[in-house]
């Protein structure tokens, strides 16, 4: 028997045979199949669309003598295209099926429940999971029943809803061999509340149901149960908890575009007596088997297991505890000398022995291992949160935050000074801040180091705090650092960290207000709020942390942890994440934070363009400090750049206006003070209406102050304060909890003042201190850069961190540049976001023209993509700077440009794949000047 979609077709001829006694054991050829081998292009397989790829026609669709003749066709055209793989059997065509994921991708699909039963089958369930949106994803995820049987140990499966097989098998009528088959493969069968299906006895149904019908669908199911002794469980299909929680499903469906949103089904999690009531029509001892004794008999089936394992397997580097301290001490003593100072090498042994004996060495080791790939690459690493703390990590080369207090050190005989009555005096500052000295050894130039930043910041009084090393790596090396962890753990052993999307506040007050509007029903204001609550936190769809990368131990599946997919189901990337949101595996498995960050990339392009190793810049010197107070050191004054009152416009971390406010009102002197500020303005509720009106009122100064979470610690055990207690209170105001009524009790009898009390209070969130030293270390490389090789700083700047430049409103001269941001300056209360951006940019321009420089036309032929280039003494604009020219288009025209000359505007348009409007402008900006219309030559031109 040939038929297109045989199952259907089969299943009326199988049960009007059986009910006239004649047998009926027949081989059936399904066409539908077929095409689905043999026509993977296509999306649809119905006949109409088989006929036409195929070249068979089609009279009259929906008549069955033209529609079986048409199918009949079609199979003699499959049976040539067969031959022509030398497929002559109908097992070599079963397993030509079977060879295609795509074509696995394009067959209908049913719903099943897959229970995990032992650690075993959970294991298998993140597997299939993992499957179903790797290598079989289709607008959902889907499983072949193949694969999953397979895997099946530790699993109980069930039929599922009127979505799942048998359920549909039943309606549309399948013989009873087809029934038995679907029935065996199920370990239990499932029915459901008569109201969950009740959408099949509406009136636009195709196969419309009475109520009746659906009684003696869910009756045979029953029957089906007892007679091949498979356990008939009751469920809910629970899609929400409580009956009025409706309303959050059928907003998010109309949001979707679901035509039947408002027909919702009672889909939620009834009590057992409402299961009871809901099943009487089977009676009532089979009502209370198949509600009560069969669902604790499934659950009986299964162990106890938690989906995400308890136990913390991190990745094991032989020999990393040795590795590290010998790193750590080679690097000391190349510093300080054979013979370490005492406060090194108690401080180096305190760490190590608190870093080794809680295992975390292996972390301190893949970190040196990616900075080092890094700076051998050309690239610094800016350090994260509080591994700047740690002595172990700046000996290692981890970071570059020295965290003893300040000290001199002689780089020739290693002559030290810790504890002199000048160097105490900058006890909780900066080395940097010290005057500079000369060795009383050997006359050699002291360097001067340290931050004074406690260990225990990082690690906690007892070393067990989990370290938590994040980096931050140019943005344009970040994928290769990325790759760099295959090299160290060896492919399919790192996985980028997953992240769940939720719906937000503004997205969920759009769906309800939208939702009520198109039916013009009008709801109070607090009753749309109560809505909006009960969508937000909803899933919306799943990303990948910026730069989590999960290290999975050789030895272990990732299966036994999470199960993994493509970012938001991409199947167009190769990027695989963690199907659980990172944090539900956090305390597994370890997570690198290798972030992308703009500071190490503008160093990098400073570097290539002046030649100075920014590891030479000095973070002491007196011009670059005056930035912060002045314009003094660029050789301008406030009035030349439009009242901007400082120098550190574009400078990183302190050229907002926010931050400059913070410069104006703290007055910077020294280097630790800019380290306070950073701190300062990366806290929430630290400087606006705290630390700022504290300092207003003359009751703190920027050196008193709380700024960092490390200057609550070190404050509280100078007052006398217990060191573990000082600690817990420290990480309590840090994360904003505030401080408990004993610990206010413990602060005011040792002293501490009303103000500090009120301060903690305050704080929702705090900026560490080694953070803030790594940010200002970057920063004031660039603004030294600022002061002595302008060009290249406006080029590196301009390039890398102007997100709103625009060639044609600043590079045709200050004039025309002033009178666009008079336009802006007139507009500020309404200007978009971009335009906000655009004119933060215009004031570095403005900056740029005011020191003396000017832009140079961009030549199309030496401008770079992305690039600003030094011209002489001035700078040539990217292409990308161009409004409307992104970065694939700057780049095509680049590498249209190395073929030779353009012959005209068509040539150009042709070879740089830019259409004609873009084309237009650059002949308006004069970038593409005396190019002809056509590569065709007239005889006018030939006069000329």
């Amino acid at each position: 028997m040939v038929a297109h979609n045989a199952s259907f077709d089969m299943s009326f001829i199988e049960e009007n045979c059986r009910r006239l006694s004649i047998p009926c054991d027949k081989t059936a050829v399904d066409t539908v199949a077929m095409a689905r081998v043999l026509l993977p292009a296509l999306n649809r397989f119905k006949l109409d669309t088989v006929a036409k790829a195929v070249g068979v026609p089609l009279g009259h669709h929906h008549r069955a003598v033209d529609d079986a003749g048409c199918t009949a066709e079609i199979f003699e055209k499959f049976l040539g295209m067969l031959r022509k793989q030398d497929i002559t059997t109908l097992a070599e065509l079963n397993e030509l099926g079977h060879s295609s994921k795509d074509q696995i991708k394009k067959l209908p699909t049913y719903h099943a429940i897959i229970l995990a039963a032992n650690e075993v089958g959970r294991t298998n369930l993140y597997r299939l999971v993992s499957w179903s949106h790797i290598d079989y994803y289709n607008r959902h995820p889907r499983i072949p029943k193949s694969v999953l049987e397979q895997y099946r140990e530790g699993l109980l499966l069930g039929s599922a809803c009127e979505a799942g097989e048998l359920y549909r098998a039943l309606v549309r009528g399948a013989s009873a061999p087809e029934v038995a088959r679907l029935v065996e493969f199920y370990d239990y069968l499932e029915i459901q509340p008569l109201g969950n299906n009740m959408f099949m006895t509406r009136e636009d149904y195709e196969d419309r149901k009475t109520v009746e019908e659906l009684q003696d669908l869910n009756r045979r199911i029953v029957e089906l149960g007892e007679q091949y002794h498979k356990p008939v469980v009751a469920t809910c299909d629970v899609h929400f908890l409580d009956p009025q929680d409706e309303i959050y499903r059928r907003i998010i469906m109309g949001s979707r575009g679901f035509k039947d949103s408002d027909e919702q089904a009672p889909l939620y999690l009834r009590t057992t007596e409402e299961m009871l009531k809901e099943f009487t029509y089977l009676g009532e001892e089979k009502a209370y088997e198949v509600v009560v004794t069969n669902t604790n008999k499934i659950a009986d089936m299964c162990e106890r297991i938690s989906p995400v394992r308890p136990d913390k397997c991190p990745p094991v580097i032989e020999n990393s505890d040795q590795i590290l301290r010998n790193l750590c001490y080679e690097k000391a003593h190349e510093i300080y000398g054979e013979e370490l100072p005492p406060i090194v090498s108690e401080r180096l042994e305190r760490e190590l022995n608190s870093i080794i004996s809680n295992g975390f060495a292996v972390m301190y080791i893949i970190a040196q291992k990616l900075v080092w790939k890094s700076n051998a690459d050309g690239y610094l690493v800016g350090s994260r949160g509080s591994v700047g703390s740690s002595f172990v990590a700046t000996m290692s080369g981890i970071t570059e935050v020295n965290p003893l207090s300040p000290h001199y050190i002689c780089p020739n005989c290693h002559y030290s000074d810790f504890d002199s009555e000048e160097v105490k005096k900058y006890a909780g500052m900066a080395g940097c801040d010290m005057p500079d000295k000369i060795c009383p050894n050997c006359g050699t130039k002291l360097k001067k180091e340290g931050f004074d930043i406690p260990f225990e910041t990082f690690l906690g009084f007892k070393g067990n705090k989990e370290p938590d090393i994040d980096l931050n790596f140019s943005g344009e090396y970040q994928s290769k650092a990325h790759k760099y962890t295959e090299v160290i753990f060896g492919a399919g052993q790192t996985f980028r960290a997953g992240t769940i999307g939720t719906l937000a506040d503004k997205t969920a007050f759009g769906y309800v207000k939208n939702y009520y509007e198109e039916r013009n029903i009008h709801k109070r204001n607090c009753e749309i709020d109560r809505i909006v609550q009960g969508c937000v936190g909803v899933r919306r769809t799943t990303g990948q942390h910026p730069g989590g990368i999960i290290v999975l131990p050789i030895g272990d599946e990732i299966y036994s942890f999470t199960p993994v997919q493509h970012p938001a189901n991409d199947m167009t990337t190769d990027i695989v994440t963690t199907h659980f949101d990172y944090h539900s595996i956090d305390h597994n498995l370890l997570k690198l934070d290798i972030l992308g960050h703009d500071d190490p990339t503008m160093i990098r392009m400073l570097q290539d363009l002046t030649g100075l190793d920014p590891k030479e810049i000095p973070l002491d010197d007196p011009g670059v400090m005056s930035l912060f107070t002045s314009t003094e050191a660029l050789g301008i004054t406030p009035d030349d750049i439009g009242g901007v009152p400082l120098g550190s416009l574009g400078i990183p971390e302190f050229g907002t206006e926010f931050a400059m406010q913070m410069l104006i009102d703290t007055k910077p002197k020294y280097f630790s003070d800019l380290v306070r500020i950073a701190g300062l303005a990366h806290g929430t509720d630290v400087w606006l209406g705290n630390a700022q009106t504290l300092i207003q009122e003359g009751k703190a100064t920027i050196s008193t102050a709380i700024c960092t979470r490390d200057d609550i610690m070190i404050y509280l055990i100078s007052k006398g304060m217990d060191s573990e207690l000082s600690f817990t209170i420290m990480e309590s105001v840090r994360k904003g909890k505030g401080l408990k009524p004993e610990w206010e009790e413990e602060m005011i009898a040792h002293d501490v003042p009303d103000w500090y009390i009120w301060s903690c209070k305050k704080i929702k969130y705090m900026f560490p201190k080694a953070h803030a030293a790594a940010y200002v270390m970057m920063a004031w490389r660039i603004a030294y850069c600022k002061i002595n090789y302008p060009q290249a700083y406006y080029a590196a700047y301009f390039s890398i961190r102007a997100s709103g430049f625009d060639y044609e409103l600043m590079c045709l001269g200050k004039e025309k540049l002033l009178y666009h941001m008079a336009d802006f300056e007139k507009r500020m209360d309404t200007l978009s976001k971009k335009e906000q951006d655009t004119y933060k940019d215009m004031k570095s321009v403005l900056e740029m023209y005011a020191r003396g420089m000017n832009f140079v036309p961009i030549d199309i032929y030496k401008a770079q993509a992305t690039r600003f280039q030094i011209v002489g003494n001035d700078i040539m604009p990217s292409l990308s700077s161009i409004s409307g020219l992104g970065d694939k288009a700057a780049a095509s025209i680049v590498d249209a440009c190395k073929d030779g000359p353009f012959l005209s505007k068509d040539d150009f348009m042709t070879r740089a794949k830019v259409g004609k409007t873009m084309t237009d402008l650059l002949v308006d900006l004069k970038i593409l000047d005396g190019l002809p219309e056509t590569n065709q030559l007239s005889i006018f031109d030939m006069m000329e």
